[in-house]
């Protein structure tokens, strides 16, 4: 199983938005990034992902899980974009920021840190299991 992090200003579309759609999650549009789309293109029917506050926040808030395989972006008027729906699964007990990972010595190699602007990008396991554990929720 693979790990996602998707990366969303909380003005635009914030978590209490994603927890409001419930069990019929809500597809991630808007996407016009080509290395961004061809992660949603690997992305599997119940992969777990980590919902991320950007912009003033920069902060891990929630998880989430693939909802629907990838498929077009109803956004796009172009059909070359393509998208992933999710679902909220959870919100973590304490919210990890992007100075946390920074701070975290294993963490420092992760595209959060090192490319912090990628909206989409996938998450190792070790990462996975070093936020979970700092954020306060089961992996």
């Amino acid at each position: 199983m693979a790990y996602w992090l998707f990366k969303s200003e909380p003005n635009t579309w914030s978590w209490d938005q994603q927890v409001a759609k419930g069990e019929a999650g809500e597809q991630w549009d808007g996407v016009r990034n080509y290395q961004a789309r061809n992660n949603m293109r690997k992305m599997k029917l119940g992969e777990k992902g980590f919902f991320y506050h950007s912009v003033n926040e920069k902060r891990i808030v929630g998880i989430v899980e693939v909802s629907a395989e990838v498929h077009p972006d109803t956004t796009d008027d172009t059909g070359k974009w393509e998208c992933v729906d999710i679902k909220a699964v959870k919100p973590v007990k304490n919210p990890i920021t992007l100075e946390d990972c920074k701070n975290h010595p294993t963490l420092a190699e992760m595209i959060l840190v090192k490319n912090s602007r990628l909206s989409v990008q996938p998450v190792s396991d070790e990462e996975w299991q070093i936020i979970c554990e700092m954020a306060g929720v089961e992996p």
